[in-house]
């Protein structure tokens, strides 16, 4: 699904860090070892058809090697 995040991220928040994440060893496999996490935040977004939501988004990010 396409969406376009407008504004900005509101109340950045890390919910789990290391082996707490079901999916550290994929993302290990696939990216790299590092300091995983996973991330949650409100923003509004646009989807492609220009409707606007208010939506909580997640994603992982890792730091270091």
């Amino acid at each position: 699904m396409f969406f376009e995040i407008v504004g900005e991220l509101r109340d950045a928040e890390t919910f789990a860090t290391g082996s707490a994440i079901r999916e550290v060893s994929r993302l290990q496999r696939v990216y790299g070892n590092g300091r995983w996490r996973k991330r949650k935040d409100i923003a509004t977004i646009r989807l492609a058809e220009g409707a606007l939501f208010l939506a909580e988004l997640h994603w992982y990010e890792a730091s270091g090697s």
